[in-house]
């Protein structure tokens, strides 16, 4: 059983020893750009999940309760990545997108590798949650500024998979 300060306490390390640092392979820009403000204003919410589908299906009903950013975390080991990998993808499909609400993926056992930079949080299965026209305002933002210049084109590919690609 994941224990709630831990969780939350590894996460946020994570956010700002690595989320927010830029790095020179994705051409001097941190992995989002948007996480420092989020950490600083406490507009993000960790909670520890128990069924990624059913979860998510709940978040469509209840919303974001105000925040940027939702993210369950899990036991990789109970929630295996083709299981969760499923549940995250039915439930955008099925029940987020029409509520403008888009689960992002991470789980250790598929590591993203982005010009050799692993962007993957590593310790758990986690579903991160946003506001799909926020995110895309977002993204066009950055896209201006040349944000994705550096990225590779099959990784942004699936990035923008359910999102506008904002490099258009």
């Amino acid at each position: 059983m994941l224990n709630l300060t831990t969780v939350k306490s590894d996460i946020e390390r994570w956010i700002t020893d690595f989320v927010e640092v830029p790095h020179p392979a994705l051409g001097g820009w941190p992995p989002c750009p948007y996480a420092k403000k989020a950490r600083l204003e406490r507009d993000f919410d960790v909670r520890i999940g128990m069924d990624p589908y059913f979860d998510l299906v709940n978040l469509a009903k209840d919303g974001l309760g105000g925040k940027s950013v939702v993210v369950f975390a899990y036991d990789p080991k109970v929630w295996h990545y083709d299981i969760f990998s499923f549940s995250l993808k039915a439930a955008n499909e099925n029940f987020l997108l029409d509520k403008d609400i888009l689960a992002l993926e991470d789980h250790p056992a598929d590591q993203e590798i982005v010009n050799g930079i692993c962007m993957n949080q590593g310790t758990y299965a986690m579903a991160m949650c946003q506001s799909l026209s926020d995110l895309n305002v977002k993204a066009r933002h950055m896209a201006s500024k040349g944000f994705y210049d550096a990225w590779p084109e099959e990784y942004l590919t699936a990035l923008f998979q359910h999102r506008e690609d904002p490099r258009k």
